[in-house]
């Protein structure tokens, strides 16, 4: 409930800037998805299982065949990783 009242406060940008430069979020994508946030990728067997990392307001920052690759790029980038559920 406290996390409902308190965005309901924010404004949109205040939104997007929420995390900015310190959190980022990991999640799956499938190859058909990867051209709408990664426009320089060649094209993806869609038998390969994606990972993407993404920085809090959205911004691609790397697409990897292995999971474990992102996590290591967030470290790498001192990005505090969260679930979306």
């Amino acid at each position: 409930m406290l996390l409902k009242e308190a965005t309901a406060r924010l404004t949109q940008n205040e939104l997007v800037d929420l995390g900015a430069g310190e959190v980022g979020y990991i999640r799956r994508m499938r190859s058909e998805e990867v051209s709408r946030c990664f426009p320089e990728a060649p094209d993806i067997d869609p038998a390969l299982d994606l990972w993407a990392l993404f920085g809090a307001d959205g911004t691609p920052i790397l697409l990897s065949d292995n999971r474990s690759s992102t996590f290591f790029k967030a470290a790498e980038d001192e990005l505090r990783t969260v679930s979306l559920h």
